[in-house]
């Protein structure tokens, strides 16, 4: 399957684990698509970093407001009783413990769910941006990623080789592949894909782990 293929399997099971009444914060990147998924029988409040409350999905083409974008500066749609403040306000919610759950890319992650987002300055991704916070103050994280980087490596590894954005925080991890939980040992396969069975998924993961005794199929 091609790239968009995987964002969108990802997206999608993501989805499914938004619950009703939840705040959701969805990192820049593939986290951003999960919105375009929720169920429209579930009420979810997004929120965005940039100080959106009640955000919606991407604007379609034509219809965009230049005034209302998320923080990965995507134009976005807000439904109603959307509220917009600083960034100060923003983080508050963060930091307060008031944000349910959060969706991060990464750029690596380990078995024991510590995640490297961001490189050095002046790379690719500068910056760890507001996930630092995030993780600290949402009650549940979850990481969307390609099982593997479009070089062939490993993005799921046995220890990161960047700087670490957050220690053993991650509680899921998504791929077009598989999903995985994060235990007392580290990772727990929760999830396969159907057209992947468990002896290439080793070789597909940079690290160990062990598998659930109810093992599901992945879809969404």
């Amino acid at each position: 399957m091609d790239e968009n293929e995987k964002r969108e399997i990802i997206a999608g099971r993501i989805a499914k684990e938004i619950n009703d009444g939840d705040v959701v914060n969805l990192g820049i990147g593939l986290p951003e698509m999960v919105a375009d998924y929720i169920d429209p029988e579930i009420d979810v409040v997004f929120q965005a970093e940039n100080g959106i409350l009640m955000m919606g999905g991407k604007a379609e083409p034509g219809k965009e407001n230049k005034n209302i974008i998320n923080a990965g500066c995507k134009h976005v749609t807000v439904r109603t009783g959307a509220s917009f403040f600083d960034s100060s306000t923003s983080f508050s919610l963060i930091r307060g413990g008031h944000v349910d759950v959060t969706v991060l890319g990464v750029l690596e992650v380990d078995r024991r769910g510590s995640f490297a987002s961001h490189k050095i300055p002046g790379k690719k991704v500068p910056g760890m941006g507001g996930a630092m916070d995030l993780v600290s103050g949402a009650r549940r994280v979850i990481i969307a990623t390609t099982h593997n980087k479009k070089n062939g490596t490993n993005t799921i590894v046995e220890k990161l080789s960047l700087p670490a954005t957050a220690i053993a925080k991650a509680d899921l991890i998504v791929t077009e592949l598989a999903v995985f939980s994060i235990g007392e040992n580290g990772l727990i396969l929760e999830e396969i894909d159907s057209s992947t069975n468990i002896t290439d998924l080793y070789t597909f993961t940079g690290c160990s782990f062990e598998v659930s005794q109810d093992l599901k199929t992945y879809g969404f």
